[in-house]
């Protein structure tokens, strides 16, 4: 019943509001990254694996610049930070660079919880979702991966655990795992910018 019918309406109107709420962070936020570099835009908008693994246009604030690799993970560059703005280290540090995604639950490509979405490049990822039944889901903002691990999980573990997470959608796993999640970004943990747990939720 929720996962059918209430998440998805809930996180647009959430996520709606949201955007009204955090508009005077993101006129901060454009702002900032238009006086660092005016010559580069303020979004950086990807193809990334969404719902059934349907591809859909991913948008974040950019935080690299314009000469960094395309299409490619962040956390596998092995000289990742050469290429992220002093701004961009910011906004990733502190999540703001996500925000934009709440654009991205409006329109219906993703949802506030659910797996996070990935390069089409990840295949390995993509391919063990479809087995865990995680691709069915709309990918999150943040989601039972993001709080068990982040950037540090193998594709295998982070798979296994968005599995776990699509046979337990609730309302109340969802609220959990929000709640987890501001602890962790306030601490940034997890995060990985160069090559480089499992939890019990029923």
């Amino acid at each position: 019943m929720y996962e059918k019918y209430v998440k998805n309406i809930m996180d647009r109107i959430l996520a709606g509001l949201g955007l009204i709420v955090l508009s005077p962070i993101f006129l901060i936020t454009a702002l900032a990254i238009k006086i660092e570099d005016p010559k580069g835009k303020v979004f950086f908008i990807q193809d990334r694996s969404g719902r059934d693994s349907i591809p859909f246009k991913c948008i974040k604030f950019r935080s690299m610049r314009t000469d960094a690799p395309k299409n490619q993970a962040t956390w596998a560059l092995s000289n990742a930070e050469s290429y992220i703005t002093k701004v961009g280290a910011f906004i990733r540090k502190t999540s703001i660079d996500e925000l934009p995604q709440l654009i991205n639950i409006v329109k219906g490509d993703m949802a506030i919880v659910g797996p996070r979405p990935v390069i089409l490049k990840e295949k390995e990822l993509i391919e063990l979702r479809e087995e865990y039944g995680a691709s069915r889901l709309r990918p999150g903002i943040t989601g039972l991966s993001q709080i068990s691990g982040r950037d540090n999980l193998p594709p295998a573990k982070k798979a296994k655990i968005d599995g776990l997470y699509a046979e337990h959608v609730t309302f109340i796993n969802d609220l959990k795992i929000i709640l987890k999640t501001i602890p962790q970004v306030l601490s940034s943990e997890g995060i990985s910018e160069g090559e480089k747990q499992d939890e019990e939720f029923k």
